[in-house]
């Protein structure tokens, strides 16, 4: 649920030490799906791994059952952009796959993902990849207090641009701590009318996604979540869940790797 028309809420001291737990669990279980990326693997599969290892860790899988979505995991291959539904279907070599990871503990949520190659990819494939990190990885830097929501986009947007790259504009980042989506909204695109400026105790999410070619628009399937590109051209996506500070920002669910 949003609280509607409420401004993003401010973490105190006690609320950002759960919330950073939720995330670095959460990160631990994206590593645990990650290393199952093969040929030969099933997105069910995955989805029964995530599933368990959130329990192990006295979690629950955000997704699950969230308007009736009904694994605890998206798995997105190729063209899908998001909110793909785990199925028997068998990863393939050259295939690329987004895991997006959220779950709930001790009254927050954690959300990131991340898209891995399946053996080895064509080098649009590694292009596209590479530069849909970056583009999460330079909005993430101009994160601090004071600064502005709608600069997120503008500054996304050029990366995907040069590199023969659209920004998808149906889904954005969002605010992220007791619930799993609330304020702030946040569009990856430049030119957008996001409101509002950073403020320490702020959590939210970036999470690009970012198309080869030009067009960034999106087709959805009739199971109600899987939106995939309308010329059947590959997607990636990159997402962490961050904390505005004092000083700058914190990047809760960084890995070993990350900022």
């Amino acid at each position: 649920m949003k609280r509607s028309g409420q401004p993003p809420r401010l973490l105190n001291s006690e609320e950002i030490v759960k919330m950073k737990f939720a995330c670095r669990l959460g990160r631990e279980v994206l590593d645990i799906a990650a290393a199952m990326v093969r040929p030969g693997v099933t997105t069910d599969e995955i989805d029964a791994v995530v599933h368990q290892a959130t329990i192990d860790r006295n979690a629950y899988p955000s997704p699950l059952n969230y308007r009736n979505f009904p694994k605890s995991v998206c798995t997105s291959i190729n063209e899908t952009i998001c909110h793909g539904i785990p199925d028997r279907r068998k990863l393939q070599e050259g295939d690329i796959i987004n895991l997006d990871i959220s779950l709930y503990y001790d009254g927050f949520h954690a959300d990131l993902n991340a898209t891995y190659p399946v053996g080895d990819i064509d080098e649009d494939s590694k292009k596209l990849i590479q530069t849909t990190r970056q583009c999460l990885d330079e909005a993430i830097k101009i994160c601090k207090p004071g600064a502005l929501f709608r600069d997120i986009g503008k500054v996304i947007e050029p990366i995907a641009r040069v590199n023969g790259c659209a920004v998808v504009r149906t889904y954005t980042g969002h605010g992220i701590n007791d619930l799993f989506h609330t304020a702030p909204n946040i569009p990856h695109y430049a030119k957008n009318k996001a409101v509002g400026t950073m403020k320490p105790g702020m959590c939210f999410t970036i999470e690009p996604m970012i198309n080869l070619g030009s067009n960034w628009d999106t087709h959805h399937w009739p199971d109600n979540w899987t939106a995939t590109t309308v010329d059947g051209k590959r997607s990636a996506q990159f997402e962490e869940t961050l904390l505005i500070t004092e000083t700058g920002v914190e990047v809760l669910t960084a890995g070993n790797t990350d900022l």
